[in-house]
């Protein structure tokens, strides 16, 4: 709805309010009259009257008023074009990345402020200055609303593969308190993926990325019990594992490797493929997935990604050794919750239990997903 609406009036923040103005509308009004039989048709046809009325009031809006009122606000077969329109609007070569990441997670995505500056790991005053700041540019710079070509494409294609990925990351674990798992938003970021990957096939990232979501879905089955409770990795029933997702993944991650152009998103999808790959915890391939996370550092060297590595070394090099690792970011990881929960479990490793104690209380006062919390609240009790 917002991404048509952006289309149709060339204004982000109206779009967003008119869309939220007829979420208000449906939560009171189908209540009483009931859910009609095309939920879709009715939330946009209410998003235009709203929109309508708030033009009408103001002249310098009259030749957006036209616009719209001739325009043909249809939904379903339009949808995914619209939504790569406003992926690829969003993701202009004229903002910055950090500005490109934010303002398509919260147009497209739906993220709320506190959810992307959470994701950057930064204030949320910076987020919204920057969201602000780049709807600003594409109404000043005339920005056009559409899916560029040829070298266009390419130029934007790292914001775009920025966005699906945080997008698909807070949908399978997120950071919020509402839900352990959105699982709607993981779907949806892969479903955007295969958009991204029909319009360019010979992109390597694209498909590694789509390995890589594909693959993690697969195994997500098992990560929680009935009762909502987060297992890990090593205690997880490998066969509620879909077998077929995970052959389809494998298939991606081939293809994508055979354009011989390694990225980030290939090299994450490997990863996945050897914990997918291993029958059991015991036969985890950790030596190859360290040299994986090398060869990651080559490309992203962020402190996220030598945390992770450093998990991977401690299977197969030892807590003690890890654990110098992560000590070195806690400067720069210091506001992460996993930072704090992964030193907890070295901590415990090395027979530590006041230090662990320690790092797992302070990782609970920064953790708000609500499975995690339960996790490190039934670790702390023991």
């Amino acid at each position: 709805m917002t991404a048509a609406l952006v289309r149709a009036l060339g204004d982000f923040d109206l779009a967003e309010e008119v869309v939220q103005d007829s979420l208000v509308a449906a939560l009171e009004t189908w209540p009483k009259q009931g859910i009609p039989d095309k939920p879709g048709a009715w939330l946009m046809t209410t998003a235009r009257r709203r929109a309508i009325d708030i033009l009408r009031r103001d002249r310098r809006y009259r030749d957006k008023l036209a616009l719209l009122e001739r325009s043909d606000m249809t939904s379903d077969p339009a949808e995914a074009d619209d939504r790569l329109r406003l992926i690829f609007t969003c993701c202009h070569p004229a903002l910055s990345q950090e500005a490109q990441v934010a303002l398509t997670l919260r147009a497209v995505a739906g993220f709320t402020t506190a959810e992307i500056a959470s994701a950057f790991l930064v204030a949320e005053a910076t987020v919204a200055q920057r969201i602000v700041r780049a709807k600003r540019k594409i109404v000043d710079a005339n920005i056009p609303y559409r899916v560029p070509a040829g070298t266009e494409l390419a130029d934007r294609l790292d914001g775009v593969l920025s966005v699906l990925y945080l997008m698909f990351n807070e949908g399978y674990l997120s950071r919020g308190a509402q839900a352990a798992m959105r699982r709607d938003l993981a779907n949806d970021a892969l479903w955007l993926t295969r958009l991204v990957a029909r319009l360019m096939p010979d992109q390597p990232e694209v498909v590694g990325l789509q390995a890589l979501m594909t693959l993690n879905l697969a195994r997500s089955a098992a990560r929680f019990d009935e009762a909502g409770e987060m297992v890990l990795l090593p205690d997880q029933d490998r066969s509620r594992w879909d077998s077929v997702a995970i052959a389809d993944g494998m298939a991606l991650l081939d293809r994508a490797g055979a354009m011989h152009a390694p990225g980030p998103y290939q090299l994450q999808a490997a990863i996945a493929a050897l914990h997918s790959e291993a029958r059991s915890w015991a036969d985890t391939d950790w030596h190859q997935i360290v040299v994986l996370y090398d060869a990651l550092l080559g490309h992203v060297d962020s402190p996220v990604v030598r945390l992770n590595r450093a998990v991977a070394l401690s299977h197969f090099a030892g807590p003690e050794v890890a654990l110098g690792e992560v000590n070195d970011l806690a400067l720069v990881l210091s506001g992460y919750h996993l930072f704090h929960s992964t030193r907890a479990e070295l901590l415990d490793q090395l027979g530590e239990p006041v230090l662990a104690r320690e790092a797992r209380r302070r990782a609970l006062d920064l953790c708000q997903n609500p499975a995690e919390r339960s996790l490190l609240e039934r670790k702390l009790r023991s």
